[in-house]
């Protein structure tokens, strides 16, 4: 019988299997499954963020939808809509594309803003509410939503509480040479999403989930993360600090991460691994202190510099 921490080293050797050289990346994106949030992969086109999404979603048995955002997609592409049936003379649900365990939102920036509130429901509650009638979604339910920071024509910046529902923001990078040799290699007759196996079942994941909720973390430790958290609100150059809900995230974040290193409690580094892409989206710069940097590049060199300044728990 494979045990826990087999299945996990499955899990993700089957997703780097297809995403080559990124492991960190894989790993983040699997806490983020692990702890119950949702993740938005911003970069360049054309570096694997789709793939990843298609990746994770195969790796193990659910559901999944890919919603191909665009300026005139409206909300009900999403939920679904209330369609009247002749033959009953009654109104029936037909559920949109969003009623999957795993959603790709690709390119997410390019509908307008009251499409993408359309994920807000299903994003904080795990539900769509439609002509006044409330809808459960499956369980486990993850939206994994790509952006490309660099093209501005045609796109609508996600608001700052679209944002915070994302537990997590990650860039893909560009592959060394090796991984990208190995690209090109694997991409000679088909991709090697179509050869993937799932390697565990979503019952699965909702047992992992739970499981996750039990890795300890130390007083101390909550003491430690609020003490940044705070640090992020006082901090003269940024005007926007983290929420409570930002606040969860990392905690929860935490947990995961131990669990998926086989630890049953937190340290101090998980923390500190975590801050930058559970933060970095969450935080705005003072314009005082703009260096002509990228938005995301500014929060990012900020918040290094006040994990630096917080003393951590011996």
């Amino acid at each position: 019988m494979i045990t826990t921490a087999g299945k996990l080293e499955q899990l993700q050797s089957t997703i780097e299997s297809v995403i080559r050289g990124k492991s960190d990346v894989v790993e983040l994106a699997l806490v983020t499954l692990l702890a119950g949030g949702h993740l938005l992969i911003e970069d360049v086109p054309g570096v694997g963020k789709t793939t990843l999404g298609h990746t994770l979603a195969r790796s193990f048995d659910c559901t999944f939808q890919r919603i191909q955002f665009t300026s005139d997609m409206l909300p009900s592409d999403i939920t679904g809509l209330e369609v009247f049936n002749q033959r009953s003379s009654t109104f029936e649900f037909k559920p949109g594309p969003i009623f999957a365990n795993v959603i790709l939102a690709d390119e997410i920036n390019r509908s307008t803003p009251k499409t993408q509130s359309a994920l807000l429901e299903a994003m904080a509650e795990g539900q769509v509410t439609v002509e006044q009638e409330t809808y459960q979604l499956p369980r486990p339910f993850m939206v994994l939503a790509t952006q490309n920071p660099i093209e501005h024509h045609g796109t609508y910046p996600l608001p700052e509480s679209q944002l915070d529902r994302f537990m997590m923001r990650l860039r893909m990078g560009y592959p060394d040479s090796e991984d990208e040799k190995t690209i090109l290699r694997q991409q000679t007759l088909n991709s090697p999403i179509d050869d993937l196996i799932p390697v565990m079942h979503s019952d699965s994941v909702l047992g992992l989930q739970r499981e996750v909720r039990d890795v300890a973390v130390d007083e101390s430790l909550i003491d430690y993360l609020i003490r940044i958290v705070r640090a992020t609100r006082d901090a003269d150059i940024l005007d926007l600090g983290v929420s409570p809900r930002g606040s969860l995230a990392l905690y929860h974040a935490a947990q995961a991460l131990a669990f998926i290193e086989g630890r049953d409690y937190v340290i101090p580094d998980d923390i500190k691994r975590l801050v930058v892409p559970i933060f970095a989206h969450r935080v705005i710069v003072n314009s005082r202190y703009s260096t002509g940097m990228r938005r995301s590049d500014e929060a990012e060199a900020a918040l290094q510099e006040i994990i630096k300044s917080v003393n951590v728990p011996l």
